[in-house]
């Protein structure tokens, strides 16, 4: 049974769910429900597909994260960067607004979802760890600005069209003279109205004596309270034939089974969007989750998570939605509400499918530029340029790396971003671990501790030279370290022993290993012995499989006192 836990965590926190935690629970579903029923309709529009996708999108997937995934908290569904990603990426192969584009959402997630799933079997979670933080807070930064900016265009009330900035906002500019001014209105006040609500509700209903938890669910109905006003406005003054476009026909039914096109063609144009998609979802799903499980001391297990992120995805494609992750801002409600197990999610999305049931007729005159201003005001918070001048002062490497993905993403799109900062991330990675840090060390008197004779008031001996590696030993470092070493020995004239100290090696590869015996050959060929000291017993087991040690001119010391002690005396 632990074991088929392992893959079903909800055999494990279900056997201790009591009555309290269903009470929590449905607090916390009823309040992340409000929330998602506009922001399910905005991500649909953000994607380019019509507003039910959106809910489609929250209903199955949940239901399986529930029963696959660790996280008690996360709240899956449609989130605003992957909806961005997958506009950019079925963008190239259908048109918007044709089944075609549909067919190839639920393609999309269906791929998705098989990747991670493939990843959380063969517990590949790692590769995730590729993706710097850095980089990937500029890649947000840069898309929450082109998400933004790809909504002015239902705020104006206009038709523009583009996936860079550069196109967003020529594309703006040239049909800036159909602005509907009614749209216009509505956008921006709805905007306005949305922001005030996040910072300046909450003191009013508490100055009017409602409890924290009213208080709560009032202020996460902003959103809702959005969307009613400008429809009953919409409705009631019939601004629809004014020219403000509006939401339209929504189908009332539960989820309809769908199936993915698994044409050659289609899922080789898709293969990279999918392979990007499942990645950054990955990566923002579990930042989400291991912040919030370090909250209450719980554990996230990273490759179930592949695994229930992968059967939600999976689910998404048969259920007529696109690719699903976990969402912060969701998931931060879901956690404050007071949600104590994956069946929060469970409930939210039997309050979505009662949504989608018998209410969709009620957002008929329901305004674009409403859930614009929704997606607008959800996604500002996510740009933060701040990162540029904290990787300026920290890291010129890093800040490299997160200006080339913002300014990437912006002008050239989503995909090119990412691939360019994940690209510049590993050869930054493999630039600095080819050029290891090598100091020459000595021994601060009185003491048996050794430290860089440029930084501290050191003993040396002009007999021996002792050289600190700070990195691993590999092949793309080690033709480095041979000329280091030589390069320092023809400054020695009175030399007779190097030290290699490696209390910093964690690894010495098969070409290490043989710049390490060319090293000795040379050194010995100049009556000069190499040592090696705080050799670590992982390496040391790898070095003795082999004839390095038996043919090495010097010795290896347990400590580095030790051997200065030894060649000393």
């Amino acid at each position: 049974m632990p074991n088929f836990a392992k893959y079903f965590p909800i055999l494990s926190w279900g056997r201790e769910y009591n009555k309290a935690a269903l009470t929590n629970d449905l607090v916390a579903a009823l309040i992340v429900t409000i929330m998602l029923i506009p922001q399910s309709l905005a991500y649909a529009l953000l994607a380019g597909l019509p507003p039910e996708a959106g809910l489609y999108a929250s209903i199955l997937p949940i239901m399986f994260y529930a029963v696959l995934g660790t996280s008690r908290t996360l709240a899956v569904g449609p989130v605003a960067v992957v909806s961005l990603m997958t506009a950019a990426a079925i963008g190239q192969v259908a048109e918007a607004g044709t089944a075609g584009y549909a067919i190839a959402a639920l393609t999309l997630a269906g791929m998705s979802g098989a990747m991670l799933l493939v990843m959380g079997i063969f517990r590949l979670g790692f590769l995730a760890n590729f993706l710097s933080h850095p980089v990937i807070a500029g890649f947000i930064t840069a898309s929450g600005v082109l998400i933004a900016a790809s909504q002015l265009k239902h705020v104006l009330g206009i038709d523009a069209q583009g996936h860079t900035l550069l196109e967003l906002l020529g594309s703006i500019f040239t049909y800036l003279g159909d602005t509907n001014w009614i749209t216009v209105v509505i956008g921006v006040l709805s905007v306005a109205f949305l922001f005030w609500v996040r910072k300046g509700l909450k003191p009013v209903l508490i100055a009017l004596g409602l409890g924290p938890r009213m208080v709560d669910i009032f202020a996460k109905a902003g959103p809702v309270a959005a969307v009613i006003a400008t429809t009953v406005v919409v409705w009631l003054f019939e601004l629809d034939g004014a020219g403000v476009k509006v939401v339209g026909f929504v189908p009332q039914s539960l989820p309809p089974f769908t199936m993915p096109d698994l044409s050659l063609e289609l899922m080789s144009a898709l293969f990279m969007p999918a392979v990007l998609i499942s990645v950054i979802g990955f990566v923002e799903s579990i930042s989400v989750a291991q912040t919030l499980a370090a909250k209450k001391r719980q554990r996230i297990d990273p490759n179930q998570e592949l695994i229930g992120l992968g059967a939600a995805n999976i689910a998404a494609a048969f259920t007529g939605g696109y690719p699903v992750t976990g969402g912060f801002s969701r998931s931060v409600v879901n956690f404050d509400a007071g949600a104590q197990t994956p069946a929060a999610g469970a409930y939210t999305a039997v309050g979505l499918a009662i949504a989608a049931l018998f209410l969709t007729p009620l957002i008929y005159f329901l305004p674009k530029a409403t859930l614009a201003a929704t997606i607008i005001v959800a996604v500002l918070s996510l740009v933060d340029f701040s990162i540029l001048r904290k990787t300026w002062a920290y890291s010129k490497a890093d800040f490299a790396a997160v200006a080339s993905t913002i300014l990437i993403t912006l002008l050239l799109g989503v995909e090119l971003g990412v691939t360019t900062g994940v690209a510049l991330s590993i050869l930054i990675h493999l630039y600095k671990s080819s050029r290891p840090h090598i100091a020459v060390v000595g021994r601060i008197e009185g003491t048996e501790h050794f430290r860089n004779v440029n930084r501290h008031h050191v003993e040396t001996n002009p007999e021996i030279l002792t050289l600190r590696v700070d990195e691993s030993l590999y092949f793309a470092n080690a033709r480095f370290l041979e000329d280091t070493v030589y390069d320092m020995v023809a400054k020695c004239p009175k030399l007779r022993h190097v030290i290699l100290l490696c209390s910093a090696v964690n690894e010495i590869d098969y070409s290490a290993l043989e710049s390490l015996e060319a090293i000795n050959e040379r050194l010995a060929a100049s009556d000069v012995k190499l040592h090696l000291s705080e050799v670590k017993g992982p390496v040391m087991d790898s070095l003795e499989t082999g004839h390095f040690l038996k043919n090495m001119s010097g010795q290896v010391f347990l400590s580095q006192h030790l051997a200065i002690k030894h060649l000393h005396s």
